[in-house]
């Protein structure tokens, strides 16, 4: 089956200031900054890689205006830069509206021959990562008291096993529980948390990192016979991250074509 056109914006992020993390290069991170950018949002990116995150701001403002894109480097296993990124965008834009929790870290090891070492990193950048920006963003929006929306980026493989992925699943799981009893607690202030969970979205770091042989398995997987474009889960990120999906909250939402 064909990609589907590309859709384009229709300002329903208009106004709002959002941050997302891991959103240099191709990936569903920087696809998500660019439907917000698309979307009327003002955006702030943030990824570890320096370089490329300099390189896809400037492309970005470049194209939507530098009032709107701006960016800082952020490892999301380093607790002040996680705070400098969310201070940088109170500072900068006077507060925020929405984040996007993307940062995470794949790796393909048998139980048998992993190391703690190969464990212990997954789950840093991928949980613990999430965890250290959800709350970052849940101080400030709480303070702020004004509402907000957080969407945190999950996988199918939290629900479904896939061989030499445990360390990536567990972590995975571990999002979509996060996301759950954050957003009991953040309901009390109307901050709204939900997760995308998905299946396969093809970007060049994900080609570089997987077998080729893998990837076929996995896209024969899919119902449609093709694997996702990031800015196919980009949209479903727009929609959680808008008034469209008001009344959801706690919930994690597959963005795939599996078979049952």
């Amino acid at each position: 089956m064909n990609t589907p056109p590309y859709l384009p914006g229709h300002g329903l992020l208009a106004g709002r200031t959002a941050v997302v993390t891991a959103a240099a290069g191709a990936g569903i991170g920087g696809g998500t900054a660019r439907r917000f950018l698309e979307e009327g949002a003002r955006v702030v990116i943030g990824d570890a890689h320096a370089r490329r995150l300099k390189e896809s701001a400037h492309a970005l403002a470049d194209e939507f205006g530098p009032d709107r894109v701006t960016h800082l480097t952020c490892d999301v296993t380093d607790e002040e830069q996680v705070g400098a990124l969310f201070a940088h965008a109170e500072h900068t834009h006077g507060g925020l509206d929405i984040v996007v929790n993307n940062a995470g870290l794949g790796g393909t090891a048998e139980l048998t021959d992993m190391t703690d070492d190969q464990w212990t990193r997954i789950l840093d950048v991928t949980l613990n990562g999430t965890f250290r920006c959800v709350r970052a963003a849940l101080r400030s929006l709480k303070a702020a008291g004004t509402g907000g929306v957080l969407v945190n980026n999950a996988s199918v493989v939290g629900w479904r096993a896939q061989r030499g992925q445990a360390h990536y699943a567990a972590a995975k799981a571990g999002v979509m529980a996060l996301t759950r009893c954050a957003a009991v607690e953040a309901a009390d202030y109307g901050v709204r948390v939900n997760a995308v969970a998905p299946s396969l979205a093809m970007h060049p770091h994900l080609a570089k990192v997987t077998s080729t042989e893998l990837l076929a398995e996995l896209t024969e997987k899919e119902a449609f016979g093709r694997y996702a474009e990031p800015w196919e889960v980009a949209n479903v990120i727009v929609f959680l991250a808008s008034g469209y999906s008001s009344y959801m909250t706690g919930e994690v939402v597959p963005v795939s074509s599996q078979h049952a």
